[in-house]
This record gives C-alpha cells, sequence and structure tokens, in this order.
C-alpha cells in the first residue's frame, strides 16, 4: 500500500510517497480503506517539527480521514464490510475527562495517522460516519469539528440568544459559527478579508468585523453588544489576540483557547481583566469518542454540511500543505486518498 511519510527529517521537502506492507486486521481490529483526509495547522507544525520536535520519525502525517472498512478481524461484531466511518482522533480517549496517556496516544503523532491508503484500527477507534456527507466532507470532523463542538457545547456555558465571536475562517471557526447558529447563538465574525466576511454572513454570521480596517476589532464586539461583552470567544489566535479577547468578554464569560496562530507566548498580557470579570479561559483538546458520535448525531440530524476549500489528489498532498500554509482558504484543505 502507499502512504505518505515525513522521512528521516521534519521539513516538507521530506514529505515523500512510501510504499508498506499490506496490512491484516488481528482480533479485535478493523481494516479501514482511507478515502479522504483533512488538514489541520497541527499537522504543518508536526511535518516542519514545532509541534514536537522529540516525534520519532518516520511518520504518516495527518490527525483526520474518512473510509470504509475492508476487512474485519475475529471477535468484531460492530462493523462489517462496507461500514463507512471517521477515525477517532485520541484513539483511547472514549469518554469522561482524558489522562496523560489517551492525549498521547493520538493520529498524525505520535501515532501513525491517516494519509495512506489503508490502517488497521481496534474497533473502539473508529466511529459511523453522517450518512448525508461524502468522505471528503467527513474527513474534516474529527478535530476540527469536534474541537468546536467542545468549546461550545461542552464548555462554551452558553445559551440559546447568546452571544459568541469566532476568529477567521479556518475549519474550526467556521464548524463554531454552524455549530452556534444551530444552537440559536448570535455570532460575531472576524477577518482581515471582506470577501471571507460576505462568505461567513452568508453562513449565518450575525455581525461581522475586519480586522484590518478596526484593529480594535475587541471595542467593536462591545459595540454590537451594548458593551455587555461575548459569553463566548473561540480564541484561535492565541498570544496576539488573547488580550482582546479578554478586553471584550462579559463578566463570567468563556475563551475558548484553541490555537496559536498569532503565537504561542507573551510577556504582555494583563491578567487583571480575568480576575475582577471572573473570566475563565479554557483550553480545548478536541474531545473524546463520546462526544465525537454525539457531535456526528447533531450534524446528521441537522444536516450540517463542512465547508471544504479544496480537494487535492493524493500526489498532490505537498501542495495541499502549501495552500494550508498561506492562510487564503476558506474552510478546511482536504486529500482524497
Amino acid at each position: 500500500m502507499r502512504v505518505y511519510e515525513v522521512q528521516n527529517q521534519f521539513g516538507l521537502e521530506n514529505l515523500k510517497i512510501a510504499e508498506r506492507p499490506d496490512p491484516v486486521p488481528g482480533p479485535g481490529e478493523v481494516l479501514v480503506r482511507f478515502r479522504a483526509a483533512s488538514l489541520n495547522y497541527r499537522d504543518y507544525l508536526m511535518a516542519i517539527g514545532r509541534y514536537n520536535p522529540k516525534q520519532k520519525l518516520p511518520l504518516v502525517p495527518l490527525s483526520d480521514g474518512a473510509g470504509e472498512i475492508a476487512q474485519v478481524g475475529p471477535g468484531v461484531t460492530k462493523w462489517k464490510v462496507g461500514d463507512k466511518i471517521c477515525a477517532n482522533f485520541a484513539q483511547t480517549w472514549l469518554d469522561g475527562a482524558p489522562d496523560n496517556d489517551m492525549l498521547r496516544n493520538t493520529l498524525g503523532g505520535p501515532l501513525d495517522g491517516t494519509l495512506s491508503e489503508y490502517r488497521i484500527f481496534g474497533e473502539q477507534g473508529i466511529v459511523p460516519m453522517p450518512e448525508h456527507l461524502s468522505f471528503a466532507e467527513a474527513s474534516t470532523l474529527p478535530c476540527a469539528a469536534l474541537t468546536a463542538y467542545t468549546a461550545i457545547i461542552t464548555h462554551g456555558n452558553i445559551q440559546p440568544g447568546g452571544t459568541i465571536v469566532v476568529q477567521g475562517t479556518g475549519g474550526v471557526s467556521i464548524f463554531a459559527l454552524q455549530f452556534a447558529k444551530m444552537m440559536g447563538i448570535k455570532v460575531i465574525a472576524t477577518s482581515s478579508s471582506n470577501d471571507k466576511l460576505a462568505k461567513l454572513t452568508a453562513l449565518g454570521a450575525d455581525e461581522v468585523i475586519n480586522y484590518n480596517e478596526k484593529p480594535d476589532w475587541d471595542k467593536e464586539v462591545r459595540k454590537i453588544t451594548n458593551k455587555k461583552g461575548a459569553d463566548l470567544i473561540i480564541e484561535v489566535g492565541g498570544a496576539g489576540t488573547l488580550q482582546r479577547s479578554i478586553s471584550c468578554t462579559r463578566p463570567w464569560g468563556t475563551i475558548a483557547l484553541i490555537g496559536v496562530l498569532a503565537g504561542g507566548e507573551s510577556n504582555n498580557l494583563s491578567l487583571f481583566p480575568i480576575l475582577m470579570h471572573g473570566i475563565r479561559i479554557q483550553g480545548i483538546i478536541v474531545g473524546s469518542k463520546r462526544n465525537f458520535e454525539d457531535m456526528n448525531k447533531a450534524v446528521e440530524a441537522n444536516k450540517i454540511k463542512p465547508v471544504v476549500d479544496h480537494i487535492f489528489k493524493f500526489e498532490e498532498a505537498p501542495k495541499a500543505y502549501d495552500s494550508l500554509k498561506s492562510g487564503k482558504h476558506f474552510g478546511k484543505i482536504c486529500i482524497e486518498i
């Protein structure tokens, strides 16, 4: 079978197609034929050695994928050949709060990931994919969608009629917009592109802010909310945007800290507003298999369609990374396998 590997050194120039033996499932295992995978910023950082410099190589990259069962091992009763599935990112995090081992047992590093024609999974390591989605659309769900769902449903502490701020037009932010509208929540969206803001409006955003034209976008949020502040901020910028997120969060509101696109460290962060307003900063780490199953039921019931910017062919995987790195995409970047 063909796989991609980040080979003996980190760097996109070392992302190469390789041949590996065709795998055979053992007891309690299934063989998945992947049909599509999608990229997250984590995958780019992993490939260039910034996410985990100690990651062992070679590594089959990518955390997200969807496909179908090609073969079942002895004793497997839950799955049959032909079932359409999504891979669970944290393979052993089944329910509840995770421990350190569960958070280390993840696809695309340290475990081999989804950019492969086939892969063996334990029968607990996959979930059914929503029936109305294509493989490419379903491949976007394991990390980006589940992260947004966890931020809003599990940790958001937000009710219908509340207000959420989503930053940018990456996969997590767009899924957050879609889940928020599903819940009857008002959405304020930010971007540096008026074209992208128009697309966010078409998806249901109630208010939009161009942060290049209005760099004090936190003040705009406060103006829109009649100086009350937002209930929940989907914070994907990190250190570079966190102070503004704090300043436009309502007392006792929540900041879902998800990404570090604008930096991971800061020496200029004021903690006083957090203390004075009782703001909760909640780190978001994807979600459990149980969360994933619940989310997929909601996706199917509400016929939510993931926003896919572009689908690259398997042989074009390096171009998919370049597209992600450029930041010009709207939604998710996928690879057809």
